[in-house]
């Protein structure tokens, strides 16, 4: 078994040897790219709204949800933001295969997709993000929830990708990519993150306490902010989204992963301050990105 490499620490510094993608006064909000956003549920639309803010408070430019009809309409008041697009549902509120055109078309004008926040049913979850994978080869995806699924199915479906993919497995969804047990991602999350960047040849960010990224390369970072209380429902959902909206802005994978690592812990960190180690809540997360970004303007 090949000897781990170094991870890189995540510091301002290396972060700021590492710029975002600027964008001069006056750039139009088409220059900071689109995310189209596809997931939810009858039962979860709240994964959604989470995800489209914090590619927003990322500094996306342009938004578009793909969601369940039945949650639609309110998401579009509750985001006035974004272009919400209503896609068919199954009888339990999941969304159906039937609306993958209608994505693939969206995907088209979008710089970043965020497939599987708030997604139910993994039948139809893994055959609706199967044919979007499969489809829309531009731009950036960011795999997430339960839409991570379709690896297990189909391993190399992203190699078409050309390595313009990043997943965000926690602990649980990575042993299931991985065919592994929890307990031997929990025993060695380093090799587990390369191992399965390697594997699906895209950037894996693994979050829940610490954060890992790796890429398909073998570079391992290893970032440190963040508090206990960024585990409360929702954080993921805003994890994933922040990603995406780095990506828009013109991010490399990599980088995106890393940047939004970077983020929400220390949003986070801003949060324990302010309202206690835990209680804090999910949306409160994103609205202190732009806040974290502003230092390293």
């Amino acid at each position: 078994m090949p000897d781990l490499p170094v991870p890189v620490e995540v510091t301002p510094g290396l972060l700021r040897r590492w710029p975002l993608p600027s964008h001069a006064d006056g750039s139009s909000k088409t220059d900071r790219g689109q995310v189209l956003v596809v997931g939810g549920a009858a039962q979860t639309p709240g994964a959604v709204l989470l995800a489209a803010q914090a590619s927003l408070r990322a500094g996306a430019g342009k938004l578009a949800v793909a969601t369940v009809a039945s949650t639609a309409a309110a998401l579009a008041v509750a985001v006035p933001e974004a272009l919400v697009q209503a896609l068919p549902e199954t009888e339990a509120g999941a969304l159906s295969r039937r609306g993958a055109s209608k994505v693939v078309d969206m995907a088209a004008s979008a710089t970043a997709v965020l497939l599987g926040p708030g997604m139910t049913d993994a039948d139809e979850c893994c055959a609706l993000a199967a044919e979007v994978v499969e489809r829309a080869g531009d731009g950036a995806v960011v795999l997430d929830a339960l839409a991570l699924a379709v690896l297990e199915r189909d391993p190399e479906i992203l190699a078409g990708w050309g390595g313009r993919a990043v997943l965000t497995p926690n602990r649980k969804e990575l042993a299931l990519m991985l065919g592994v047990d929890e307990g031997r991602v929990d025993a060695g999350a380093q090799r587990c993150v390369l191992d399965a960047a390697r594997r699906y040849r895209a950037v894996v960010s693994l979050g829940g306490g610490e954060s890992l990224i790796a890429d398909p390369g073998g570079t391992l970072w290893h970032e440190t902010s963040g508090s206990v209380g960024l585990g409360v429902s929702g954080s993921g959902d805003c994890a994933a989204g922040v990603v995406a909206g780095l990506l828009a802005r013109g991010a490399e994978p990599a980088q995106a992963a890393v940047w939004a690592a970077h983020l929400h812990g220390s949003a986070g960190d801003r949060l324990a301050t302010r309202v206690g180690r835990v209680g804090y809540l999910a949306r409160e997360v994103a609205d202190e990105v732009p806040l974290v970004l502003s230092m390293y303007d």
